[in-house]
């Protein structure tokens, strides 16, 4: 493998479980990279010394950010920021104004964002963060490349719904090969697609069982519970006939989703994995609900076409024990974390995208990774953090070669070339056609409302 040249110091701002399990696609991929984490403790410090990068303690606040990165970085340089808590926008107008590239996983709010009372809910959304993001493209493009919400998801599930919309069109014998926006969203509209999954079950599991007062996780507990108690969001699509009865619309933006009353924490869905089957996910807002659903959002034949999307998530046992808890307890965190990855003993992530409407048949689409897998492919990571930084290694290193294309989302990256360099790391990829709807055993206990004249409407889906 050619390793990608890139003369530019990278810095790393967090090191958590992403941050840390980044260093091996890091040292594998780039030559020599020049590497410094900025994190706020010293966890996982014995990783950075393990591939002699530099390591600084620096708490990143909305006084401090502007000092602490000028010491850092400089034109021609790479910020990864996957830390919680500290804005993105500001992060990314600091470094389109000195030429430094940018990608982050997701687009994050100074710290107490998303718990202050004050702020009315839609506020408090994905969809408004994003949106204030790109409210900002204008003012600072042309500009060094900004790749913002490119992890797994969001980021590589996006990428995945195009290839599952070209598996698609081809099991309906068509030689389907989009280009722009317009042909990707008048290809899904032909193709009748009404909803879209993000559908994701964890099955990994540690040797050391969750203790009261603990909140375990795969991945960082602080962003977990932060986007749960954000209000549920999706995308909204225009086959619905009834709107949620504590659905909202937003004042702003494009209109392509919709935000619900209620935290995600405690919003449920039925969906469908390969491997479980039907399950009950949990609706947290994830900013990809809102960017898919905006790409594909456009007028087909005189009338508006977009999907319903959404996440449906089943996170790891002890993770929806620990989710259990915190909600009975009002959403104040336990006084104790801990994210589970060498003490994993078995299981694997089970990440993709299921397409429903077709008349062939329902796609899930993605990757099946376990734990022996993840720990093959790269070390530091379990099955959960590996298929987030294995998009994060694809952006950065399609930014290096595009370094001056502005703020980009998922959606406008080139989906096969960042399928094809995360691969190697994604376990075994999955296409599983099923037949499987929402209605699915439903009424046989207890008699339901349904809509059982079209079986893709939310309020189907919808369990709490």
């Amino acid at each position: 493998m050619t390793k990608k040249a890139f003369s530019g110091r990278i810095v790393v701002l967090g090191f958590g479980s992403i941050g840390s399990g980044l260093m091996p696609l890091l040292f594998g991929h780039f030559e020599d990279p020049r590497v410094t984490v900025i994190t706020a403790d010293d966890r996982n410090i014995e990783i950075a010394r393990e591939y002699g990068v530099e390591h600084q303690i620096h708490p990143i606040t909305k006084a401090n950010y502007a000092r602490i990165l000028q010491d850092n970085l400089m034109a021609g340089d790479f910020l990864v920021n996957v830390t919680v808590d500290v804005d993105s926008l500001d992060v990314i107008k600091w470094c389109a104004d000195r030429g430094v590239l940018y990608l982050d996983t997701v687009v994050e709010p100074w710290a107490g964002y998303y718990t202050d009372e004050r702020l009315p809910v839609h506020e408090r959304s994905n969809y408004f963060l994003r949106q204030r993001v790109l409210d900002h493209r204008a003012e600072i493009e042309p500009g060094a490349t900004a790749i913002i919400a490119h992890g797994a998801n969001p980021g590589l599930v996006n990428h995945f719904v195009k290839d599952a919309l070209l598996q698609i069109a081809a099991e309906n014998g068509m030689d389907a090969k989009p280009e722009t926006r317009q042909e990707w969203v008048e290809l899904a509209h032909g193709l009748g697609i009404k909803v879209i999954h993000i559908a994701e079950r964890d099955t990994q599991r540690s040797s050391v069982p969750k203790d009261r007062g603990e909140f375990v996780n795969t991945w960082s507990v602080d962003g977990f519970i932060s986007e749960g108690c954000q209000p549920s969001e999706l995308g909204w699509g225009t086959h619905e006939k009834s709107f949620p009865v504590d659905g909202n619309t937003n004042p702003a933006g494009s209109g392509a989703a919709i935000y619900l009353n209620q935290p995600g924490l405690m919003t449920r869905v039925r969906s469908w994995t390969p491997d479980e089957g039907p399950m009950h996910g949990w609706a947290i807002t994830h900013n990809e609900t809102i960017s898919i659903a905006d790409f594909f959002s456009g007028v087909v034949s005189g009338s508006l076409y977009r999907p319903t999307v959404h996440y449906a998530y089943h996170p790891c046992d002890a993770a929806v024990s620990s989710m259990h808890e915190i909600a009975g307890k009002n959403f104040v965190p336990q006084e104790r974390q801990r994210i589970i990855t060498d003490d994993v003993v078995d299981g694997v992530d089970e990440l993709g995208v299921l397409l429903m409407g077709n008349e062939v048949g329902s796609l899930w689409y993605g990757s099946n990774l376990s734990i022996d897998q993840a720990r093959e492919a790269a070390p530091h990571n379990n099955a959960t953090s590996l298929q987030v930084v294995a998009p994060v290694l694809a952006g950065m290193l399609w930014a290096v070669d595009n370094p001056d294309r502005g703020i980009l989302e998922a959606d406008e990256l080139p989906h096969d070339t960042i399928i094809e360099t995360c691969r190697p790391y994604l376990g075994t990829m999955v296409s599983a056609w099923t037949d499987w709807t929402p209605l699915e055993g439903r009424g046989v206990l207890f008699d339901e409302d349904v809509d059982d004249s079209d079986p893709w409407q939310f309020g189907n889906f919808r369990v709490s």
